[in-house]
């Protein structure tokens, strides 16, 4: 029984369900508190929610107990104080403890030690590592560390060309028309949409106000829409200051959904035969989910999913009353932020090559507004850009459309003790600058012609 709640729980921790994988990680450590597999996944689920402190503990009990697993468990403790930045602590490992430094992993730690004084040698041995080693995942992560640092350093033909290189070699080939496909499929069902409908929709909603009555009060939903690059981890983190407001990461719960209406054969065109309940089922199912991230005493949940754009008819079906919070940053700083990051090689596919991510460009310009609009959604667009220019009357638009009063905490994310899982989490823990506005310049030579439409300034659209 404890090896298949282990082996589940690993499947669910794969697939990014940290709820279900927290789940059956509790369970089977109420039989076993002391099983080490089932203790690791506990802590890199604390790990993924941010919980730095929670996680690093449980790691040093389970090394304490000197467990078959340790090598695993302590590249995980090495990850986990390295990404929370408690960096001492990371030196004392690395100097303590010899017998994981046979794994080829313990390179990217002794990398980004080196690289505080030393930079050239660590981006030499990060892109050794990334060159040599046959495991996808690790080639990824040293390299990109590597792309990275060479960005840093002003070495820009370099970081791109081993950018190119590591997209070549470890993304698999990604269904750009699929995305465009189903792009096209939700303007057509757009097209089709009448007042008729949404009259309906409201009568569905008012049942299902009366059986929220019943289940109770519910904390207030605020989700992001927007791609991958585009300000979301600053827009969340400024949001996660305020005292009502819990960032609650990329929570799974808009992807559920989205799964569960494909499964019925309901997505995207037969929304509207979706009963009230089992609507109000899936609200039920995402609010729970997201109550479990949130902070004490705080009322609203901030949802940085990725795949809210591609699922907002699914959003005005299921969490018709969410406030979304769409934000854009100019096209090419985020393609080419993109393009030089490591984004999960079959979710993300596209951030591997300009052309691809350029296609994905257009469609989300081409989708979001008008779901805005014949959904009647309620969403408020913000300019990266023009948040960092402005970072107090910008925020404070955002929290009177969630339905907070503004607090100066805010605007000040970099003292957010939250450990941060994305990409950004390095530029979060600095004060709000502008220092990644404009960025595509030293990049100027991967971008052609094809880019003027989309490079356009955003008020000007």
């Amino acid at each position: 029984m404890l090896r298949d709640l282990h082996s589940s729980a690993h499947a669910a921790l794969g697939m990014g369900r940290l709820a279900l994988a927290h789940e059956l990680a509790c369970e089977g450590l109420a039989r076993d508190p002391a099983n080490p597999g089932l203790g690791l996944i506990r802590a890199i689920v604390d790990h993924r929610l941010g919980r730095t402190a929670s996680a690093v503990d449980r790691l040093r009990k389970i090394l304490a107990q000197s467990p078959p697993n340790a090598t695993e468990i302590t590249i995980v403790l090495a990850e986990v104080l390295s990404v929370g930045g408690r960096r001492e602590e990371l030196d004392a490992l690395l100097a303590s403890r010899a017998d994981w430094k046979s794994d080829e992993r313990s390179v990217l730690f002794v990398a980004r030690a080196l690289g505080r004084s030393d930079k050239a040698t660590a981006i030499e041995q990060l892109t050794t590592c990334a060159r040599s080693t046959k495991t996808a995942s690790l080639k990824r992560i040293a390299g990109f560390e590597a792309v990275r640092m060479l960005d840093a350093e002003a070495r820009y033909r370099e970081a791109f060309d081993l950018a190119r290189e590591l997209h070549q070699q470890t993304t698999p080939a990604f269904d750009i028309l699929g995305v465009e496909m189903d792009t096209a499929e939700q303007l057509r069902m757009l097209g089709r949409t009448k007042p008729t409908h949404r009259e309906a929709e409201r009568k569905r909603q008012g049942e299902r106000e009366r059986g929220r009555e019943i289940a109770g009060d519910c904390p207030a939903t605020s989700l992001v829409v927007g791609l991958p690059r585009s300000g979301t981890t600053l827009v969340e983190q400024m949001l996660d200051r305020h005292p009502l407001v819990a960032g609650i990461g990329e929570f799974e719960g808009i992807s559920d959904i989205g799964d569960a209406l494909v499964s019925r054969g309901l997505w995207p065109t037969k929304l509207h035969e979706l009963t009230a309940r089992d609507a109000m089922l899936l609200e039920c199912e995402y609010i729970a989910g997201a109550s479990t991230r949130m902070r004490e005493g705080t009322t609203t949940t901030f949802d940085k999913t990725l795949r809210a754009w591609r699922l907002l008819p699914a959003v005005a079906v299921v969490l018709p009353e969410a406030s979304l919070v769409h934000i854009e940053r100019d096209a090419k700083d985020c393609a080419i932020s993109m393009y030089l990051s490591n984004f999960h090689p079959h979710s993300f596919g596209f951030t591997a090559s300009l052309e691809m991510i350029r296609r994905v460009m257009l469609a989300e310009r081409k989708l979001v507004q008008p779901s805005f609009e014949t959904l009647g959604l309620r969403a408020i667009r913000v300019q990266y850009e023009t948040l960092v220019a402005h970072p107090e009357r910008e925020i404070t638009r955002v929290l009177e459309h969630i339905g907070v009063a503004f607090d100066a905490r805010v605007l000040n994310p970099e003292e957010n003790t939250r450990t941060v899982l994305t990409l950004s989490h390095e530029q979060v823990r600095r004060k709000i600058n502008s220092s990644s506005i404009g960025r595509w310049k030293n990049y100027e030579f991967a971008f052609d012609a094809s880019w003027d439409a989309l490079a356009r300034p955003i008020d000007d659209r």
